[in-house]
């Protein structure tokens, strides 16, 4: 070994973490839901003038929210039955910390959790909420849904919606919800306790599936979206919880604009 060599292999050490470190950031910013996010680009809401009919309007940033064809949330009516690849989950605990994003609550994950589908792998990055639900069902919405973002290793991103409906308390989301960031806090680091995805889950994997966006600017595009059809349960004290914070966070649906909308025959 050189004497030249041992300073080299720290650089480039360094300039690897560097690049996971942004990657990562690039995710969570990407996603909407970041308190990282640019601090110059404007602020937007789920009403008034920062409202959804005006995010287009905000910036250049955001100007996908206005003049993109492929927009979510969407009302799934009509559909496509077919045989359609399964999803499969393989996620694992980990350490729970409950951000509050300002825009909703999010709980990030290491990686390690993943969906795969027709061949292709996700890792599955974190999971947020809405109040109600953005995705409507045949003109349905429900109490609340979970959105779980996942991206690949080009970047690209998958979003599986659960439907959360009025119930039973949650037992997946118990320790989120009864460990919110105090308000002015950014995150809470919940000690000793884990978290598994997979109980959010529901027992059957079916669902709907279509090319859609983020649902908060900058709305960006190719995004796919997996809506799983069978609803988990809420109870009325946890909506309760979240809406103290968040009564409504929700974006109206888009127009479909000629998409298909395929559903699994399971």
């Amino acid at each position: 070994m050189t004497r030249m060599q041992a300073p080299q292999r720290r650089f480039t050490g360094s300039r690897v973490l560097l690049r996971r470190a942004i990657a990562a950031f690039a995710v969570l910013a990407v996603s909407g839901h970041a308190f990282a996010a640019d601090s110059t680009l404007p602020a937007w809401s789920y009403k008034g003038s920062t409202g959804p009919s005006h995010w287009g309007a905000e910036d250049s940033n955001y100007a996908t929210c206005a003049t993109g064809k492929a927009q979510s949330p969407i009302d799934i009516e009509k559909t496509t039955k077919q045989d359609l690849p399964a999803l499969e989950f393989d996620y694992h605990a980990g350490p729970l910390t409950v951000t509050d994003t300002g825009h909703s609550f999010q709980v990030n994950f290491e990686p390690g959790s993943e969906l795969k589908v027709d061949g292709a792998e996700y890792q599955l990055v974190q999971v947020h909420f809405h109040r109600p639900s953005e995705e409507y069902v045949k003109g349905r919405k429900y109490a609340m849904v979970a959105h779980l973002v996942h991206k690949n290793d080009k970047g690209d991103l998958a979003v599986v919606a659960v439907l959360l409906g009025k119930g039973k308390t949650n037992a997946f989301l118990k320790p989120i919800f009864d460990n919110f960031p105090v308000e002015g806090s950014k995150e809470a680091v919940v000690k000793d306790q884990t978290i598994d995805a997979e109980e959010l889950l529901p027992a059957k994997h079916g669902y709907y599936t279509f090319d859609g966006s983020l649902t908060t600017p900058p709305c960006s595009e190719n995004v796919r979206w997996f809506v799983l059809k069978s609803p988990v349960q809420v109870s009325s004290a946890q909506i309760a919880q979240f809406a103290r914070r968040y009564a409504h966070n929700a974006r109206p649906v888009q127009p479909l604009n000629g998409r298909v909308i395929l559903e699994s025959k399971d």
